[in-house]
């Protein structure tokens, strides 16, 4: 797995914004190896109207709710992402990119994100007669990217999030619709979690990814569940990220990643890193020690993972 970057990226202009520049400047990557235009495939997720509103709205340099802001050239570097992000799927790489994606709604811009780069990459696989489990290890629910796939038996979403936070839900019974029944796991993790609680998690869902059987592991790859975030209360260490990696590796066969959340720009390079060394069985890069729960937030945790747990076992032998 190698980083796939374009500088167009950093000509999406947030001024003083916690999605801005320079988390991407942080990685000092001038050169640009992915230039794939993405804007043919928007279609397999997002409306016409919409994608001539995001077009307007970069003309103008307005915002399309209160935190989602763009500028003259941010419709250019969307697509562009978009585009990396299908590139990173059929090369089995990771797309460091903006603006994120996760947050977009098929006609709605929410959370920073303009368009939904791994839902078009996992529709663009699931057209081509693939099963593909999106794991979205951000430390928000990708609420939109949830959204797309609510009723589909072919695409799995899997996210470990935050709970309560931004965007308000990503509850244990949110478990999918129609033919998509049990297809959506949301795993919310108390405010306080650590890498403790976090594995604990991995460990009680990992089953049903792999019962899944996906051809295609799609990676929303988000850190801003680092203990030293910005955004969030989540208390990740370093090593998660790469033993995220080492997981991936050893128990799928076939995976690639898009860059979402993670604003503390001295520990995203790290953390990234960690995670491609551990997919790439490399030795850790950035070691930082395990960081531990207190008893409220593990039973909490405990709680709303038997209610999880036991509102999929009708679907799944767990």
């Amino acid at each position: 797995m190698k980083l796939l970057y374009n500088p167009i990226f950093l000509e999406h202009h947030t001024g003083m914004h916690p999605e801005s520049h320079r988390r991407l400047q942080a990685f000092n990557l001038p050169y640009s190896n992915t230039s794939l235009d993405g804007s043919s495939y928007l279609g397999l997720v997002h409306g016409a109207d919409y994608i001539n509103q995001v077009k307007d709205a970069c003309r103008f340099a307005a915002h399309l709710d209160q935190d989602t802001v763009t500028s003259a050239r941010s419709y250019e570097a969307a697509v562009y992402a978009v585009g990396a992000t299908l590139e990173a799927a059929q090369q089995g790489d990771f797309a460091l990119v903006r603006p994120p994606g996760h947050h977009a709604y098929p006609n709605k811009a929410s959370g920073f994100c303009l368009f939904n780069n791994i839902a078009i990459a996992s529709q663009h696989l699931a057209q081509e007669g693939k099963r593909v489990l999106i794991f979205d290890f951000d430390g928000h629910l990708g609420d939109g990217t949830s959204h797309i796939f609510y009723g589909s038996d072919q695409v799995m979403y899997w996210s470990l999030h935050q709970y309560p936070a931004f965007p308000g839900h990503g509850f244990v019974n949110e478990i999918g619709e129609g033919k998509g029944e049990g297809f959506t796991l949301h795993v919310p993790l108390p405010p306080g979690s650590g890498d403790d609680v976090f594995w604990r998690a991995i460990a009680s869902y990992l089953p049903i990814a792999q019962a899944f059987n996906p051809d295609v592991v799609a990676i929303s790859a988000g850190f801003d569940g680092h203990q030293y975030d910005l955004l969030l209360d989540l208390r990740l260490s370093l090593g998660t990220y790469y033993k995220l990696g080492v997981l991936v590796r050893k128990h799928f066969k076939s995976f690639f990643a898009t860059l979402e959340g993670g604003y503390n720009t001295q520990y995203l390079p790290a953390a990234v890193y960690n995670f491609m060394d551990g997919i790439n069985g490399n030795a850790i890069r950035f070691e930082e020690h395990e960081t531990e729960s207190d008893f409220r937030v593990w039973q909490t945790f405990e709680i709303h993972l038997n209610s999880g747990l036991s509102s999929l076992s009708k679907y799944w032998n767990i």
